[in-house]
C-alpha cells in the first residue's frame, strides 16, 4: 500500500516542489481546495479528500477534513492491533505525512480596517484540528507546518526513507507552539472585541526576533521577542541602519528613550543610561535639543542612548559623532547624516515610526510566578485636576519649566526628581530610597542652574525637607502630586520662602 502525505495549505510557497518530491518518492497525495488545483495545475497527481471521504465539501468549505477517514488515519497507532483491526473494518487508510498551514488569522487583523465578519471567516478549524492530530501521533506520522521544514524532511526521506523520530518530535513540537500562537491570536482579538481588558486568562504570543549574546550580565542566557501585532513604534518592529546587533541592556535603553521623548511634541532629544534619563532637551531643531539634552549632563551621556522625534540633519550628526554612543533612535536620518553617523563602526542606527505609537498597548512585567499588566502612564496636566496651593502663582516660564520637569519625571525610577528649566532638564535623582535623597542628587548636579529653576517630584512629599533643600538651592517653582497627610507644611514652607507649589492630584511612580 503506498503511504499517503495530505496537503492543504493558505501559504503555499514551497508547496508545489515539496509535493512533487513526495510524489515521486511514490507517496499518493491527497488535497482540497486551492492546493488540490495549484497542484493538478502543475501536473502532479492528486486525490481529493472528497473522494476518500465520499463526502462533498459543504458550507462554503467549512467542512471538508472532518471526517473518520481522514481523523481515522490521523491518529491510528500503526502498531496496534486494535487501531489496525477497527481500521480495516471501517475501510480506513493510514495518513503518513501531513502538510498543513493555517488560514492567515494573524494577517487579518493586522488590518486596522478589518471587518469583524472578516476577522471570523479567517478563523481556520479543519485546519488546527489535523495539525493537533498529527502531532499527537507523531510517533508515527511527520507533520509540517513550516515550508523551512520540507527540506528537511525531503533529505531524510531521500536518504532513510523515513524521517526520524527525533524530528518528528521536533516538528510536532512546532506544531503546538503554531497552534497555541493561532489560537492566543484568536482569543487576543476576540477578547478586545468583547471588551475584556483583564480577562480569567490571558494567553500571549510572541516571535523570536533574535537571540542575544547574553542577558544583562555575560552569564545569563537572552533572546528577544515580539508581538507581531504590537506597536510599530517600538524597538521590537525597529528598523536599524547600521552598527552591532543590539544586547539585552541596549533594548530595554532604547524602550526607555522612545517612551520618553515621544510625550514631546516640540523638537526634543533624550539621552537615557541605565533605563533613566540622564538629559532631556527640547529646541527649535534636533540640533538645538540635543545641545540641550547633553548640556543636561555631559558626563553621563558618554556610552548611553540618544532618541530623537524628529530626522538627525547633518548638523546634528556631525555634533553627536563628537561623543560615544551606543544607539542613535529618530523617524529617519539625512543621507549626510547617515555618512556621517555610519563613519563610526559600531554605533546603531535605528528609525522607527512616530507616527504609528499605540495609546492602548498595556505595560507587562514579569515576577515569579506570575504577571502584572496595567495601562500605560498616558496622564498629563491637561488630564488632571491641577491647582496651585500656595500664595504667589507660577509665572508664565515657571509654568513651562514644570511642565517640562513633569514630562520627564514620570519616566524617572522612583522615588524620583527633576529639576528643569522651559527647555531642558537640569538635575535628575533616581531610584532612592527617601525622597529628600533624590532631591539632593537632583540640586548638587544640577548646581547653580538650580536658582530659578523648577523641580518636579513623582510623589508627594510625606514632609516639608524637601522643599526646604529645593529653597536653598533656589528653586522657585515646585510640581508634585499632593496627597500627603501633612501637605500643609510643604506648602507653609514654600509660603515662607516665596516659592510657587503646584499640586497635580496624580502620582507618577515608576519602579
Amino acid at each position: 500500500m503506498a503511504k499517503r502525505a495530505l496537503i492543504s495549505v493558505s501559504d503555499k510557497a514551497g508547496v508545489v516542489e515539496f509535493a512533487d518530491g513526495l510524489h515521486k518518492l511514490g507517496y499518493e497525495i491527497l488535497s482540497t481546495g486551492g492546493t488540490k488545483k495549484l497542484l493538478q495545475d502543475q501536473d502532479i497527481p492528486v486525490t481529493g479528500v472528497d473522494e476518500v471521504t465520499g463526502f462533498p465539501e459543504i458550507l462554503e468549505g467549512r467542512v471538508k477534513t472532518l471526517h473518520p477517514f481522514i481523523h481515522g488515519g490521523l491518529l491510528a497507532k500503526q502498531d496496534n492491533e486494535l487501531h489496525q483491526q477497527q481500521m480495516k473494518e471501517q475501510g480506513i487508510q493510514p495518513i503518513d505525512v501531513v502538510c498543513v498551514n493555517l488560514y492567515p488569522f494573524q494577517q487579518t487583523i493586522s488590518n486596522p480596517n478589518v471587518a469583524y465578519e472578516d476577522a471570523i471567516e479567517n478563523i481556520d478549524i479543519g485546519g488546527p484540528t489535523m495539525l493537533r492530530a498529527a502531532a499527537k501521533n507523531h510517533t508515527y506520522i511527520t507533520v509540517i507546518v513550516d515550508s523551512l521544514d520540507y527540506e528537511r524532511v525531503l533529505a531524510q526521506l531521500h536518504k532513510d526513507g523515513q524521517v526520524n523520530s527525533e524530528t518528528r518530535r521536533s516538528l510536532a513540537a512546532k506544531v503546538f507552539r503554531h497552534t497555541a500562537a493561532y489560537d492566543a491570536y484568536i482569543s487576543q482579538y476576540l477578547s478586545k472585541e468583547a471588551g475584556e481588558d483583564n480577562p480569567e486568562r490571558m494567553t500571549l504570543t510572541y516571535e523570536r526576533q533574535q537571540d542575544l549574546r547574553y542577558g544583562e550580565n555575560p552569564h545569563q542566557q537572552a533572546a528577544f521577542y515580539r508581538n507581531p501585532l504590537g506597536s510599530e513604534f517600538s524597538v521590537a518592529h525597529a528598523r536599524q541602519h547600521h552598527g552591532k546587533e543590539l544586547s539585552y541592556n541596549n533594548i530595554k535603553d532604547a524602550d526607555a528613550a522612545l517612551q520618553i521623548v515621544k510625550d514631546f511634541g516640540e523638537p526634543a532629544a533624550v539621552a537615557v543610561k541605565h533605563m533613566n534619563p540622564c538629559g532631556v532637551g527640547t529646541g527649535i531643531n534636533p540640533y538645538e535639543a540635543f545641545l540641550k539634552a547633553y548640556e543636561s549632563d555631559s558626563t553621563s551621556i558618554f556610552g548611553g542612548i540618544v532618541a530623537f522625534n524628529r530626522a538627525v540633519d547633518g548638523k546634528t550628526a556631525e555634533k553627536l559623532s563628537e561623543i560615544f554612543l551606543e544607539i542613535i533612535i529618530a523617524p529617519a536620518f539625512t543621507d549626510e547624516a547617515m555618512a556621517i553617523l555610519t563613519a563610526k563602526k559600531n554605533i546603531r542606527l535605528l528609525t522607527v515610526p512616530f507616527d504609528r505609537h499605540s495609546v492602548h498597548e498595556r505595560v507587562f512585567t514579569s515576577v515569579e510566578g506570575g504577571l502584572l499588566v496595567q495601562d500605560q502612564d498616558h496622564f498629563t496636566l491637561e488630564n488632571g485636576d491641577v491647582r496651585v496651593a500656595t500664595e504667589r502663582q507660577p509665572t508664565e516660564a515657571e509654568w513651562e519649566a514644570m511642565k517640562m520637569a513633569w514630562k520627564v519625571v514620570k519616566h524617572v525610577k522612583s522615588n524620583a526628581i527633576v529639576v528643569a528649566d522651559t527647555n531642558m532638564t537640569l538635575g535628575i535623582g533616581a531610584g532612592q530610597m527617601n525622597r529628600v535623597g533624590a532631591a539632593k542628587i537632583a540640586l548638587e548636579q544640577a548646581g547653580e542652574r538650580a536658582k530659578g529653576a523648577s523641580l518636579a517630584s513623582d510623589a508627594f512629599f510625606p514632609m516639608d525637607d524637601t522643599v526646604e533643600a529645593a529653597a536653598k538651592a533656589g528653586i522657585t517653582a515646585i510640581i508634585q502630586t499632593g496627597g500627603s497627610i501633612r501637605d500643609e507644611d510643604s506648602i507653609k514652607k514654600a509660603n515662607e520662602y516665596g516659592i510657587t507649589m503646584v499640586l497635580t492630584g496624580v502620582r507618577h511612580f515608576k519602579h
